[in-house]
Protein backbone atom coordinates (compact mmCIF):
# COMPACT_ATOMS: atom_id res chain seq x y z
CA UNK A 1 0.00 0.00 0.00
CA UNK A 2 1.34 3.36 -0.89
CA UNK A 3 1.60 5.90 1.05
CA UNK A 4 1.78 3.91 4.63
CA UNK A 5 4.41 5.79 7.23
CA UNK A 6 5.47 3.34 8.75
CA UNK A 7 6.83 1.69 5.83
CA UNK A 8 8.16 5.28 4.57
CA UNK A 9 9.75 5.80 7.97
CA UNK A 10 11.24 2.46 7.67
CA UNK A 11 12.56 2.96 3.76
CA UNK A 12 14.24 5.82 4.99
CA UNK A 13 15.63 4.40 8.07
CA UNK A 14 18.39 2.92 5.02
CA UNK A 15 19.25 6.60 4.60
CA UNK A 16 20.44 7.02 8.13
CA UNK A 17 21.77 3.45 8.08
CA UNK A 18 24.46 3.66 4.68
CA UNK A 19 24.71 7.32 5.25
CA UNK A 20 27.36 6.70 7.56
CA UNK A 21 29.52 5.07 5.19
CA UNK A 22 29.25 7.96 2.80
CA UNK A 23 30.21 10.89 5.55
CA UNK A 24 33.08 8.94 7.69
CA UNK A 25 34.73 6.93 3.98
CA UNK A 26 34.18 9.10 1.35
CA UNK A 27 33.68 12.43 2.94
CA UNK A 28 36.03 12.98 6.24
CA UNK A 29 37.48 10.32 8.69
CA UNK A 30 39.31 8.14 5.88
CA UNK A 31 40.40 10.73 3.51
CA UNK A 32 41.72 12.74 6.54
CA UNK A 33 43.72 9.57 7.70
CA UNK A 34 44.71 8.39 4.12
CA UNK A 35 46.35 11.58 3.26
CA UNK A 36 48.03 11.67 6.42
CA UNK A 37 49.50 8.05 6.70
CA UNK A 38 50.38 8.31 2.95
CA UNK A 39 52.49 11.47 3.00
CA UNK A 40 55.93 10.48 3.97
CA UNK A 41 59.12 12.65 4.60
CA UNK A 42 61.05 9.97 2.15
CA UNK A 43 58.28 9.91 -0.26
CA UNK A 44 55.92 13.07 0.06
CA UNK A 45 52.58 12.34 -1.73
CA UNK A 46 53.88 9.22 -3.33
CA UNK A 47 52.75 5.90 -2.71
CA UNK A 48 53.08 2.58 -4.39
CA UNK A 49 50.10 0.10 -4.97
CA UNK A 50 51.33 -3.22 -5.97
CA UNK A 51 54.82 -1.84 -7.45
CA UNK A 52 53.35 0.94 -9.09
CA UNK A 53 53.51 4.33 -8.09
CA UNK A 54 50.79 7.27 -7.55
CA UNK A 55 49.64 10.53 -5.86
CA UNK A 56 47.79 9.56 -3.06
CA UNK A 57 44.82 11.65 -3.45
CA UNK A 58 44.77 10.28 -6.94
CA UNK A 59 45.07 6.48 -6.32
CA UNK A 60 41.90 6.86 -3.88
CA UNK A 61 40.09 8.74 -6.66
CA UNK A 62 41.07 6.26 -9.74
CA UNK A 63 40.41 3.62 -7.14
CA UNK A 64 36.62 4.92 -6.66
CA UNK A 65 36.31 5.29 -9.98
CA UNK A 66 36.80 1.59 -11.08
CA UNK A 67 34.20 1.00 -7.84
CA UNK A 68 31.75 2.90 -9.70
CA UNK A 69 32.52 1.38 -13.28
CA UNK A 70 32.48 -2.03 -12.37
CA UNK A 71 29.20 -1.75 -10.42
CA UNK A 72 27.63 0.57 -13.65
CA UNK A 73 28.36 -2.75 -15.47
CA UNK A 74 26.86 -5.24 -12.95
CA UNK A 75 23.94 -3.17 -11.63
CA UNK A 76 21.58 -3.25 -15.04
CA UNK A 77 21.49 -7.03 -15.03
CA UNK A 78 21.26 -7.45 -11.20
CA UNK A 79 18.26 -4.92 -11.36
CA UNK A 80 16.83 -6.85 -14.00
CA UNK A 81 17.18 -10.16 -12.33
CA UNK A 82 15.58 -8.32 -9.51
CA UNK A 83 12.25 -7.04 -10.90
CA UNK A 84 12.08 -10.51 -13.05
CA UNK A 85 12.36 -12.33 -9.69
CA UNK A 86 10.67 -10.60 -7.83
CA UNK A 87 13.48 -10.47 -5.25
CA UNK A 88 15.71 -7.13 -5.18
CA UNK A 89 15.50 -6.83 -1.26
CA UNK A 90 17.46 -9.97 -1.49
CA UNK A 91 20.22 -7.89 -3.26
CA UNK A 92 19.44 -5.04 -1.02
CA UNK A 93 20.72 -7.28 2.00
CA UNK A 94 23.56 -8.68 0.00
CA UNK A 95 25.10 -5.73 -1.00
CA UNK A 96 24.58 -4.00 2.17
CA UNK A 97 26.07 -7.29 4.23
CA UNK A 98 29.44 -6.82 1.95
CA UNK A 99 29.54 -2.99 1.41
CA UNK A 100 29.29 -3.36 6.03
CA UNK A 101 32.16 -6.02 6.10
CA UNK A 102 34.14 -4.43 3.88
CA UNK A 103 34.40 -1.17 6.59
CA UNK A 104 34.68 -3.28 8.64
CA UNK A 105 37.66 -4.87 7.53
CA UNK A 106 39.36 -1.11 6.99
CA UNK A 107 40.03 -1.39 10.83
CA UNK A 108 43.14 -3.31 9.59
CA UNK A 109 44.62 -0.42 7.09
CA UNK A 110 47.42 1.08 7.60
CA UNK A 111 50.61 2.55 5.42
CA UNK A 112 52.14 -1.36 5.16
CA UNK A 113 49.06 -2.80 4.64
CA UNK A 114 48.17 -0.09 1.93
CA UNK A 115 47.00 -2.76 -0.67
CA UNK A 116 44.25 -4.32 2.20
CA UNK A 117 42.75 -0.69 2.57
CA UNK A 118 42.06 0.23 -1.07
CA UNK A 119 40.44 -2.86 -1.86
CA UNK A 120 38.53 -2.80 1.35
CA UNK A 121 37.74 0.93 0.50
CA UNK A 122 36.72 -0.50 -2.98
CA UNK A 123 34.36 -3.34 -1.82
CA UNK A 124 32.39 -0.89 0.64
CA UNK A 125 31.92 1.65 -2.04
CA UNK A 126 30.27 -0.98 -4.41
CA UNK A 127 27.89 -2.44 -1.38
CA UNK A 128 27.35 1.52 -0.76
CA UNK A 129 26.57 2.01 -4.48
CA UNK A 130 24.12 -1.41 -4.89
CA UNK A 131 22.35 -0.68 -2.10
CA UNK A 132 21.62 2.69 -3.23
CA UNK A 133 20.26 1.51 -6.37
CA UNK A 134 17.73 -0.89 -4.71
CA UNK A 135 16.39 1.16 -2.01
CA UNK A 136 15.51 4.17 -4.71
CA UNK A 137 13.81 1.40 -6.62
CA UNK A 138 11.32 0.92 -3.69
CA UNK A 139 10.19 4.93 -3.97
CA UNK A 140 7.61 4.61 -7.06
CA UNK A 141 6.03 1.44 -5.18
CA UNK A 142 5.78 3.46 -1.76
CA UNK A 143 5.00 6.81 -2.55
CA UNK A 144 2.44 8.29 -4.78
CA UNK A 145 3.71 10.87 -7.52
CA UNK A 146 2.28 14.22 -5.62
CA UNK A 147 3.93 12.41 -2.61
CA UNK A 148 7.58 11.91 -3.72
CA UNK A 149 9.38 14.88 -3.46
CA UNK A 150 8.40 14.72 -0.16
CA UNK A 151 9.32 10.82 0.70
CA UNK A 152 12.72 11.37 -1.17
CA UNK A 153 13.83 14.32 1.03
CA UNK A 154 12.58 12.77 3.72
CA UNK A 155 14.69 9.81 2.90
CA UNK A 156 18.02 12.20 3.13
CA UNK A 157 16.85 14.15 5.59
CA UNK A 158 17.53 11.20 7.77
CA UNK A 159 20.32 10.03 6.31
CA UNK A 160 21.81 13.76 7.11
CA UNK A 161 20.78 13.05 10.85
CA UNK A 162 21.59 9.43 10.98
CA UNK A 163 25.35 10.05 10.00
CA UNK A 164 26.16 13.20 12.09
CA UNK A 165 24.91 11.15 14.82
CA UNK A 166 27.64 8.68 14.06
CA UNK A 167 30.28 11.18 13.30
CA UNK A 168 29.65 13.47 15.94
CA UNK A 169 30.58 9.81 18.08
CA UNK A 170 33.75 8.93 15.51
CA UNK A 171 34.78 12.72 16.49
CA UNK A 172 34.69 12.11 20.03
CA UNK A 173 37.45 9.08 20.32
CA UNK A 174 39.55 11.11 17.03
CA UNK A 175 39.90 14.33 19.17
CA UNK A 176 39.92 13.25 22.72
CA UNK A 177 41.57 9.75 22.53
CA UNK A 178 43.31 10.06 25.89
CA UNK A 179 39.90 9.91 27.08
CA UNK A 180 39.86 6.20 26.56
CA UNK A 181 43.35 5.81 27.21
CA UNK A 182 44.05 5.83 23.94
CA UNK A 183 47.81 6.05 22.70
CA UNK A 184 47.91 4.33 19.26
CA UNK A 185 47.56 7.26 16.75
CA UNK A 186 46.23 5.19 13.98
CA UNK A 187 43.23 3.79 16.20
CA UNK A 188 40.64 5.99 16.59
CA UNK A 189 40.15 6.57 12.61
CA UNK A 190 40.71 2.36 12.22
CA UNK A 191 38.20 2.16 15.01
CA UNK A 192 35.36 4.75 12.81
CA UNK A 193 35.87 2.68 10.09
CA UNK A 194 34.49 -0.58 12.35
CA UNK A 195 31.10 1.68 14.07
CA UNK A 196 30.57 2.42 10.03
CA UNK A 197 30.15 -1.15 9.33
CA UNK A 198 28.41 -2.49 12.61
CA UNK A 199 26.30 0.80 12.16
CA UNK A 200 25.05 0.21 8.29
CA UNK A 201 24.17 -3.41 8.98
CA UNK A 202 22.62 -3.16 12.20
CA UNK A 203 20.07 -0.16 11.42
CA UNK A 204 19.35 -1.68 7.76
CA UNK A 205 17.66 -4.40 9.30
CA UNK A 206 14.84 -1.96 9.81
CA UNK A 207 13.41 -1.65 6.23
CA UNK A 208 14.50 -4.92 5.89
CA UNK A 209 12.22 -5.91 7.80
CA UNK A 210 9.34 -3.51 6.61
CA UNK A 211 10.01 -3.51 3.56
CA UNK A 212 8.31 -5.35 0.71
CA UNK A 213 10.10 -8.23 -0.86
CA UNK A 214 10.39 -6.39 -4.75
CA UNK A 215 8.65 -6.40 -7.32
CA UNK A 216 5.37 -8.54 -8.24
CA UNK A 217 6.24 -9.84 -11.62
CA UNK A 218 8.44 -12.76 -10.91
CA UNK A 219 6.79 -15.99 -13.05
CA UNK A 220 8.93 -19.14 -12.74
CA UNK A 221 9.04 -20.33 -16.52
CA UNK A 222 12.10 -22.19 -16.33
CA UNK A 223 14.73 -19.71 -17.49
CA UNK A 224 18.09 -18.83 -15.94
CA UNK A 225 18.42 -15.84 -14.08
CA UNK A 226 20.81 -14.04 -16.32
CA UNK A 227 18.81 -14.96 -19.21
CA UNK A 228 15.58 -13.40 -17.79
CA UNK A 229 17.46 -10.58 -16.72
CA UNK A 230 18.93 -9.44 -19.81
CA UNK A 231 15.46 -10.03 -21.55
CA UNK A 232 14.16 -7.40 -18.67
CA UNK A 233 16.96 -5.06 -19.39
CA UNK A 234 15.84 -5.19 -23.17
CA UNK A 235 12.36 -4.64 -22.72
CA UNK A 236 13.13 -1.67 -20.36
CA UNK A 237 16.00 0.36 -22.74
CA UNK A 238 13.15 -0.59 -25.83
CA UNK A 239 10.58 1.48 -23.12
CA UNK A 240 13.65 4.29 -21.82
CA UNK A 241 14.64 4.94 -25.92
CA UNK A 242 10.91 6.00 -26.78
CA UNK A 243 10.62 8.25 -23.68
CA UNK A 244 11.81 11.81 -24.76
CA UNK A 245 11.53 13.69 -21.81
CA UNK A 246 13.45 10.71 -19.95
CA UNK A 247 16.28 10.76 -22.32
CA UNK A 248 16.93 14.60 -21.96
CA UNK A 249 16.65 14.31 -17.87
CA UNK A 250 19.07 11.42 -18.08
CA UNK A 251 21.25 13.98 -20.16
CA UNK A 252 21.11 16.60 -17.94
CA UNK A 253 21.18 14.28 -14.78
CA UNK A 254 24.46 13.06 -16.70
CA UNK A 255 26.95 16.03 -16.71
CA UNK A 256 25.95 17.86 -13.81
CA UNK A 257 26.31 14.50 -11.63
CA UNK A 258 30.00 14.58 -12.88
CA UNK A 259 30.30 17.67 -11.11
CA UNK A 260 28.37 17.30 -7.62
CA UNK A 261 29.47 13.56 -7.01
CA UNK A 262 33.24 14.02 -7.42
CA UNK A 263 33.14 17.54 -5.52
CA UNK A 264 31.30 15.72 -2.78
CA UNK A 265 34.29 12.83 -2.89
CA UNK A 266 36.86 14.57 -3.81
CA UNK A 267 36.09 18.20 -0.93
CA UNK A 268 37.47 15.97 2.00
CA UNK A 269 41.13 15.31 0.31
CA UNK A 270 41.11 19.29 -0.72
CA UNK A 271 40.49 20.47 2.37
CA UNK A 272 43.39 18.37 3.87
CA UNK A 273 46.10 18.28 0.98
CA UNK A 274 45.32 22.08 -0.27
CA UNK A 275 44.17 23.68 2.60
CA UNK A 276 46.16 22.43 5.12
CA UNK A 277 42.83 22.17 7.77
CA UNK A 278 43.70 18.84 9.75
CA UNK A 279 41.55 16.34 10.57
CA UNK A 280 39.35 18.32 13.79
CA UNK A 281 38.35 21.42 11.29
CA UNK A 282 37.82 18.87 8.34
CA UNK A 283 35.26 17.12 9.99
CA UNK A 284 33.77 20.23 11.40
CA UNK A 285 33.45 21.86 7.69
CA UNK A 286 31.60 18.01 6.95
CA UNK A 287 28.99 18.61 9.98
CA UNK A 288 28.17 21.87 8.42
CA UNK A 289 27.49 20.58 4.93
CA UNK A 290 25.32 17.53 6.40
CA UNK A 291 23.32 19.69 8.84
CA UNK A 292 22.94 22.59 5.92
CA UNK A 293 22.31 19.60 3.42
CA UNK A 294 19.26 18.74 5.46
CA UNK A 295 17.78 22.24 5.35
CA UNK A 296 18.72 22.24 1.18
CA UNK A 297 16.27 18.92 0.83
CA UNK A 298 13.57 20.45 2.20
CA UNK A 299 13.77 23.74 1.08
CA UNK A 300 13.81 22.20 -2.80
CA UNK A 301 10.81 19.76 -1.95
CA UNK A 302 8.95 22.90 -1.09
CA UNK A 303 10.02 25.02 -4.15
CA UNK A 304 9.83 22.00 -6.36
CA UNK A 305 5.86 21.86 -5.47
CA UNK A 306 5.46 25.48 -6.14
CA UNK A 307 7.29 26.07 -9.24
CA UNK A 308 8.62 22.38 -10.79
CA UNK A 309 11.12 20.42 -10.36
CA UNK A 310 13.00 21.26 -13.67
CA UNK A 311 12.84 25.18 -12.98
CA UNK A 312 14.43 24.59 -9.36
CA UNK A 313 17.34 22.19 -10.99
CA UNK A 314 18.52 24.74 -13.16
CA UNK A 315 18.94 27.51 -10.57
CA UNK A 316 20.87 24.79 -8.22
CA UNK A 317 22.57 23.90 -11.45
CA UNK A 318 23.37 27.39 -11.71
CA UNK A 319 24.29 27.73 -8.01
CA UNK A 320 26.82 24.76 -8.42
CA UNK A 321 29.00 26.38 -11.57
CA UNK A 322 29.23 29.93 -9.06
CA UNK A 323 30.31 27.52 -6.63
CA UNK A 324 33.07 25.68 -9.13
CA UNK A 325 34.60 29.36 -9.57
CA UNK A 326 34.76 29.99 -6.16
CA UNK A 327 36.56 27.00 -4.90
CA UNK A 328 39.17 28.01 -7.58
CA UNK A 329 40.05 31.12 -5.53
CA UNK A 330 39.56 29.77 -2.19
CA UNK A 331 42.96 30.09 -0.43
CA UNK A 332 41.98 29.75 3.67
CA UNK A 333 39.75 27.78 6.08
CA UNK A 334 36.71 30.84 6.75
CA UNK A 335 36.23 30.88 2.93
CA UNK A 336 35.95 27.03 2.89
CA UNK A 337 33.59 27.26 5.42
CA UNK A 338 31.61 29.64 3.72
CA UNK A 339 31.83 27.30 0.00
CA UNK A 340 30.61 24.27 2.48
CA UNK A 341 27.93 25.94 4.05
CA UNK A 342 26.65 27.10 0.12
CA UNK A 343 27.89 23.40 -1.18
CA UNK A 344 25.48 21.39 1.90
CA UNK A 345 22.73 23.42 0.83
CA UNK A 346 22.36 22.86 -2.89
CA UNK A 347 23.95 19.33 -2.49
CA UNK A 348 20.67 18.36 -0.57
CA UNK A 349 18.46 20.02 -2.92
CA UNK A 350 19.86 18.76 -5.62
CA UNK A 351 20.55 15.10 -4.62
CA UNK A 352 16.69 14.81 -2.83
CA UNK A 353 15.29 16.28 -6.15
CA UNK A 354 16.80 14.56 -8.73
CA UNK A 355 15.85 11.41 -7.45
CA UNK A 356 12.70 12.19 -7.86
CA UNK A 357 12.13 13.79 -10.67
CA UNK A 358 13.20 10.68 -12.14
CA UNK A 359 10.70 8.91 -10.25
CA UNK A 360 8.01 11.28 -12.05
CA UNK A 361 9.08 10.45 -15.43
CA UNK A 362 8.76 6.74 -14.91
CA UNK A 363 5.78 4.78 -16.27
CA UNK A 364 2.90 4.96 -13.74
CA UNK A 365 2.46 2.02 -11.84
CA UNK A 366 5.74 -0.13 -13.62
CA UNK A 367 6.99 -3.35 -12.07
CA UNK A 368 9.80 -2.85 -13.36
CA UNK A 369 11.04 -0.03 -11.03
CA UNK A 370 14.41 -2.06 -10.18
CA UNK A 371 15.17 -2.31 -13.93
CA UNK A 372 14.37 1.57 -14.76
CA UNK A 373 16.46 3.20 -11.61
CA UNK A 374 19.27 1.08 -13.13
CA UNK A 375 19.38 3.74 -15.71
CA UNK A 376 19.50 6.57 -13.28
CA UNK A 377 21.94 4.36 -11.07
CA UNK A 378 24.47 3.78 -13.76
CA UNK A 379 23.77 7.22 -15.45
CA UNK A 380 25.66 8.62 -12.03
CA UNK A 381 27.73 5.84 -11.64
CA UNK A 382 29.52 6.33 -15.01
CA UNK A 383 29.20 10.41 -14.64
CA UNK A 384 31.23 9.90 -11.26
CA UNK A 385 34.00 7.62 -12.91
CA UNK A 386 34.38 10.13 -16.02
CA UNK A 387 34.40 13.01 -12.98
CA UNK A 388 36.54 11.35 -10.55
CA UNK A 389 38.89 10.09 -13.46
CA UNK A 390 39.21 13.41 -14.94
CA UNK A 391 39.69 14.95 -11.51
CA UNK A 392 42.60 12.73 -10.36
CA UNK A 393 44.22 12.91 -13.99
CA UNK A 394 44.10 16.56 -13.67
CA UNK A 395 45.45 16.80 -10.78
CA UNK A 396 48.66 14.48 -11.51
CA UNK A 397 49.03 16.82 -15.01
CA UNK A 398 49.03 20.10 -13.34
CA UNK A 399 50.04 18.85 -9.88
CA UNK A 400 46.67 21.43 -8.20
CA UNK A 401 43.15 20.23 -7.34
CA UNK A 402 42.10 24.02 -8.41
CA UNK A 403 42.89 22.86 -12.25
CA UNK A 404 40.64 20.05 -11.40
CA UNK A 405 37.82 22.26 -10.13
CA UNK A 406 37.45 24.61 -13.33
CA UNK A 407 36.58 21.33 -15.21
CA UNK A 408 33.57 19.90 -12.78
CA UNK A 409 32.60 23.77 -13.57
CA UNK A 410 32.56 23.00 -17.63
CA UNK A 411 30.50 19.08 -16.54
CA UNK A 412 27.80 21.37 -14.58
CA UNK A 413 27.31 24.14 -17.69
CA UNK A 414 26.42 20.81 -20.67
CA UNK A 415 24.11 19.73 -17.57
CA UNK A 416 22.40 23.53 -17.63
CA UNK A 417 21.89 23.27 -21.15
CA UNK A 418 20.09 20.10 -21.34
CA UNK A 419 17.92 21.30 -18.11
CA UNK A 420 17.26 24.28 -20.05
CA UNK A 421 16.21 21.94 -23.33
CA UNK A 422 14.15 20.25 -21.34
CA UNK A 423 12.83 23.29 -19.77
CA UNK A 424 11.53 24.31 -23.24
CA UNK A 425 10.01 21.12 -23.96
CA UNK A 426 7.75 21.00 -21.28
CA UNK A 427 6.53 24.63 -22.00
CA UNK A 428 5.93 23.47 -25.34
CA UNK A 429 3.83 20.67 -24.35
CA UNK A 430 1.74 23.02 -22.02
CA UNK A 431 1.23 25.42 -24.92
CA UNK A 432 -0.19 22.61 -27.18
Amino acid sequence: MKNDKKIIRSWAFFDWANSAYNLVITSTIFPAYYTIITTTKEHGDQVSFFGKTFTNTALSNYALSFAYLVMAILLPILSSIADYRGNKKIFMKGFTYIGGMACIGLYFFKLETLEWGIICFVIAAMGYIGGVLFNNSYLPEIATLENQDAVSAKGYAYGYVGSVILQLICFVFVLKPELFGITDGSFPARLSFLLVGVWWIGFAQIPFKSLPKGSPNFKDEGKSMSKSGFQELAKVWKQVRSMQFMKLYLLAFFFYSMGVQTIMLAAAGFGEKTLKLGTAKLIAVILIIQLVAILGAMVMSYFAKKVGNIKVLVYVVIIWIIACVCGYFVVNEFQFYGLAALVGLIMGGIQSLSRSTYSKYLPEDTADSASFFSFYDVTEKLAIVIGLFTFALIEELTGSMRNSIVILAGFFIIGLIFLLLLRGLEKKLVKD
